[in-house]
């Protein structure tokens, strides 16, 4: 059964609610009149499955909270209660995240028919991740997606898409800049599919140049040409019944793209030297981080094989565009290297550093950033000193921040955005966090770090 919060800064309405709320079979209502130790609740990471939230509260905007326990946890569902009955009121609420608006004095019926819908919306959600036993994502692929490493909100709906389609044949296509994850997603998806017990085969396919793509692909008879002395098995037959990942194929060389579209349609192979097709069971991913459609412009990739691709497409953003993610990366990356040289911990200098970089290279930049700098610690802790020089150099130059010359003062604006900047660094790129640091609300500080372009 699901945990229910209540927050309102009315004492009878809480003891209410909670008491009709218990008579309707739910046993884990808890209630809160300061909205300021609710948001303290939320952020410490509590397990709430629906939170009623009283939109005009004194000392915190409803709407900010309700963005903060949507920050915390995406899932929970939320029911606004206010004493506004204004359609326009209701619907901002609604797109703001809202699951239901509800209008003071609520009948008692009204309000437990709403909890109900709220819970119902929960457990749809979570059935999505949750698989049922018997599955194959019940037993060895139960926690394929958990590698992804993520709070993103962006990311979760493309894991969520990700795993929806995992149960069929459909074609996937996943692009990203390089660095971003894409063979990572692939895999989650092979071992949560009804073909997590055939091999994964991971092909990247700019290496398969000149001849070697029908015979590596395809495999060969004995004889088929100088050299080969006995058959072998291909990709595609080493793979029969699993899934075949054709990483970089952009790459692919155009002469070979119309022998893969005759697997993708006709779901067969010859194998080179032989003269009998053979099936193919495989199921196809794909990833690229070229721009497939600039190619079929410039003709230089097939525009059937494409769209044979393309069956689903799934975008992986770069690391830039999640910085929320980065303290969740580098407390993992951490754990991998630093165990072996009792390196635990990272402090608040250098996390600011590294939470203040671009990272070109991706996810897979920040590793191999960890991994060089928990070699260079002494004493346990990661520090600043340890981290490559270009990283330093920048965090010096934004931290030295807006140079204002003698004798003039500076803009409200170029020392409110350095002080965000500051705020939501120290918070380690929590909004929640650093909204307190600063004493604004949550949608506040949001529509601040737009303004100023702070992502």
């Amino acid at each position: 059964m699901e945990t229910i919060l209540i927050i309102d800064d009315d004492p009878a309405f809480l003891e209410k609610a909670k008491t009709l709320l218990h008579r309707g079979g739910y046993d884990d209502v808890q209630t809160e009149t300061d909205p300021g130790q609710a948001l303290m609740r939320v952020d410490r990471g509590a397990p709430y499955g629906v939170v009623l939230i009283d939109l005009d509260m004194q000392g915190l905007d409803g709407l900010g909270l309700m963005g903060a326990v949507h920050e915390s946890d995406p899932d929970t569902e939320c029911v606004v209660l206010s004493a506004l009955n204004e359609a326009r009121v209701a619907v901002d609420c609604i797109k703001k995240g809202a699951c239901d608006y509800l209008t003071k004095p609520v009948r008692d019926d009204r309000l437990l028919a709403s909890v109900k819908h709220a819970a119902s919306r929960l457990r749809s959600s979570r059935a999505v991740f949750s698989p049922q036993p018997g599955h194959p994502d019940a037993s060895a692929g139960a926690n394929a997606f958990e590698s992804i490493i993520t709070r993103s909100d962006r990311m979760r709906r493309i894991i969520q898409e990700a795993r929806l389609h995992a149960g069929s044949d459909v074609t996937i296509l996943i692009t990203g800049e390089s660095g971003t994850g894409k063979e990572l997603l692939a895999q989650a998806i092979h071992r949560v599919s009804g073909r997590a017990g055939a091999p994964f085969t991971s092909i990247n396919m700019a290496s398969l140049a000149g001849s070697l793509f029908d015979a590596e692909f395809f495999g060969h008879t004995r004889g088929a040409f100088t050299g080969a002395e006995r058959d072998r098995v291909g990709y595609l037959e080493h793979s029969n019944g699993g899934t075949v990942f054709l990483d970089e194929v952009a790459d692919l060389p155009f002469d070979f793209q119309g022998k893969l579209l005759r697997v993708l349609e006709q779901g067969e192979f010859i194998r080179l030297g032989a003269s009998a097709a053979q099936k193919a069971d495989v199921r196809f991913i794909s990833a690229t981080n070229a721009d497939l459609e600039r190619q079929l412009a410039r003709r230089s990739f097939r525009q059937d094989l494409y769209y044979r691709l393309k069956g689903v497409q799934l975008h992986l953003p770069p690391l830039r565009e999640r910085r929320e993610d980065i303290p969740l990366l580098v407390d993992h990356f951490l754990s991998e290297f630093g165990r072996s040289r009792a390196v635990h911990r990272i402090d608040g200098e250098a996390m600011r550093a590294i939470a203040g970089y671009d990272y070109p290279g991706n996810v897979r930049e920040l590793r191999a950033v960890i991994q060089s700098a928990v070699n260079l610690v002494e004493g346990g802790c990661l520090t600043l000193s340890s981290l490559p020089a270009y990283l330093r150099k920048q965090h010096r130059k934004r931290s030295a921040g807006t140079f204002i010359p003698p004798g003039r003062i500076a803009p409200l604006e170029e020392i409110e955005r350095q002080h965000l900047i500051r705020a939501y660094e120290e918070s380690g790129l929590n909004k929640i966090r650093a909204a307190r640091i600063l004493g604004i609300g949550v949608n506040t500080l949001r529509r601040k770090l737009s303004l100023y372009g702070i992502r």
